[in-house]
Parts: structure tokens; sequence; C-alpha cells
């Protein structure tokens, strides 16, 4: 079996899907992308083109330490992320190659079913607080918001009780048997962070998420030690290196390696198994489509430190079988490699140039305003 072609399309309203065909018929999907960056993330999956017709895609590790570790320059957002959506992709051939979904094939599943919370911001308190009771409509039981607008390094008392009013509103909207995390994007000054999360702390927040920005780890440290919340971090980690001092240091209780970002579903296993020996649990991030969360799903279904997974689209108007919530969970699939089936005649309609969105309408949430 060797791979024949590389196709990459454009999906609004900002994923990059990578279709992967083999030589005897098989295909594999994947969704290498970084948001804002499709056409950047583009260049670099042809970059790699070159090296990968011809060539098994079932040596899924050899190929990565080929286009990982032997590139020289590595790591980074746009590399890893064009590595992990043909990685993804590479799986996906090897399970329908044997029959197999991907976890059987990395030792079999721990569960049957993956828990998936759902989104519930707003511009108010009031907003946020209706789309929570719309989402526990629709099946959720886990819940993530935000703080709406940009953060001074420095904030007055104002700020910080509208904030616990924002998460007092949706805890009263949806009640204690709700769990709900709280994402501050790395906004906030770690003083700031740390002065709000223990006004949250009431509250019971499953997590918050990255409370400061990213970079400077013994920050994430001191935010960690000062609360009794656990503390989220990971979507802007790359590989299991970029991931080895947060989870030494004890930065954070739970990780959140992206499989769109992080190298890939192995390469997530890799993290998910240094985090587990520090008792430490795996939250995939997940803000991207149905591609990355079947990639995702695949990844919870065989760690044991599984704890909750993040998604926005459950594959409707790109799947030919969608994803279903059931009571806050959704069956993890027993299709081969990545469980799912892309429908390619709904895709076309879904194309466009890979353009992005005036810079005015891109938040830092990486969230589009009137798309």
């Amino acid at each position: 079996m060797k791979i024949s072609k590389l196709e990459l399309f454009h999906v609004k309203p900002r994923w990059l899907f990578l279709k992967m065909s083999t030589d005897d018929g098989i295909v594999g999907w994947g969704e290498p992308i970084v948001e804002g960056r499709a056409r950047t993330v583009e260049s670099a999956v042809r970059e790699l083109e070159s090296y990968l017709i011809g060539k098994d895609p079932r040596r899924i590790e050899h190929h990565f330490q080929a286009m990982y570790r032997h590139a020289f320059y590595k790591g980074g957002p746009v590399l890893t992320s064009a590595i992990s959506g043909v990685e993804q992709a590479m799986w996906d051939i090897f399970g329908k190659s044997v029959g197999l979904p991907v976890y059987q094939l990395m030792g079999g599943p721990t569960r049957d079913k993956v828990r998936v919370y759902a989104h519930c911001g707003g511009e108010t308190a009031e907003i946020a607080a209706q789309r929570a009771k719309q989402r526990l409509a629709e099946g959720f039981t886990a819940l993530k918001t935000g703080f709406p607008g940009s953060i001074r390094i420095v904030e007055t008392p104002d700020y910080i009780e509208k904030c616990v009013t924002y998460i007092g509103t949706i805890r009263e909207a949806v009640g204690n048997s709700v769990d709900i995390a709280i994402d501050l994007h790395g906004k906030f000054s770690p003083a700031v962070a740390i002065r709000l999360i223990k006004e949250l702390e009431p509250f019971r927040p499953m997590f918050v998420e990255e409370p400061c920005p990213p970079e400077n780890v013994d920050t994430l440290v001191t935010i960690a030690r000062s609360t009794t919340i656990p503390i989220a971090t990971g979507e802007r980690l790359f590989t299991r290196f970029g991931f080895r001092q947060a989870i030494e240091k004890q930065a954070a209780q739970i990780y959140q390696p992206d499989i769109s970002h992080a190298g890939g579903i192995f390469e997530a296993r890799k993290i998910a198994a240094l985090a587990e020996a520090y008792y430490a649990g795996i939250a995939p991030h997940c803000p991207l489509g149905p591609i990355s969360l079947a990639a995702g799903i695949q990844l919870d279904a065989a760690i044991p430190n599984f704890v909750c997974q993040e998604h926005v689209n459950l594959g409707g108007g790109y799947l030919k079988q969608p994803f279903v919530i059931k009571e806050g969970y959704v069956d993890v699939p027993t299709g081969p490699g990545l469980g799912i089936e892309v429908d390619e005649v709904a895709l076309q309609d879904k194309l466009f140039d890979g353009s992005w969105p005036n810079p005015e309408t891109y938040h830092v949430d990486g969230s589009v305003a009137d798309w």
C-alpha cells in the first residue's frame, strides 16, 4: 500500500480537510489547521507531499519522526498542525486496512462512550445563561464559557464583580448537576487571574482554562497553587516536548492537547501517558471540525485519564452519520479508522477560497463575530 494523492479542502467556516488516497483505493481523512492560517498550513502540507507520495501510510511512527525530528526546524503551530492532519489521515487508512477503529490499534477501549462539553458564551450574563439552558435541552451536561471583551493588566473591583455575576447567573440557570468550565483564553495577567479565580471558587467550576498566557510555565504553577479549582492548559503546546515542562512542574491538573495541533493522535496518546504519571487528566481541545473531533474521540476511548471532550460541530452537513449526544455523551464509534464517513457531496456546498474574515471580526478566543 502506498500514498498516491493528497487533496485539501478549505471548508467554511474555518476548517481545512485533508483527503489522503492510496493506490489500492483506501482513503483517509485528517484536519490540518491553525485557526485563521488555513492557507499557511496548506502550504506546509504541500511541502510534505514530496516525502509522503509513494510511502506506506501504515508506518505512522516512522513518518512522524521523518516529518518532525528530521526536519531540523520543528515545532510551532503551523508545522506541527500540518503533521497532525497527515497523521490523522494515516491512522484512518491503517484502521480501514485492517477493519478496526484506531483505539483498538492503541490497546483497545477504556470506555464505550465519551463525555462532550458545549460552549455557552454571550455578551451578557443573561444571554450566556439562556444559551446554557439551550445546551442542556440539546442533551449536554458539561458546558464551557468565557468573559467577553478585553482585559487590563490590573482590573477594577467592578470588573471582577461582573465576572462573578456572569458565572453565578449561568450556575443559577443550570443548577449544580451540570459542570461549568471557564476559559480565560490566556488574556488575564497573573494577578488578576488569581484574584478572579478565588472569587469563582464558590461556583465549583470543572476547570479554569488558560488563566494567563501559556509561555511562562512557572507563572501557571503559581496560579495553580493559589486555588482549589483545577487549572487546564495545553491548546497552544505542541508535542510531548512542549508539554513536558508543564506536566513535570504540575502547572495544571488537566491538559488539553489539540489533536490537530499537538502532533496527531499517537503523539497525544504519549502526552496522555506523561500526564497520567502525574495523576493529571486529559480534556482534548477542539474548536474545529468533525474530523478533528473524530480523531479526539479515538484518543478519548483509548486513554485511562480522559476528562471531557470539547466540540463545536458534531458533523451535521459534513459526515454521513454525525455524532449524537445522549445524556451528555457520544457513543464511541465502532467503524474502522476514525469511525466516520465524510459526505463529499455535501462538502462541495461548503467550500470557499480559504480567505479569513476581516481581522476586526477576529476575537482572541478564535471565534468569529457575525460569520
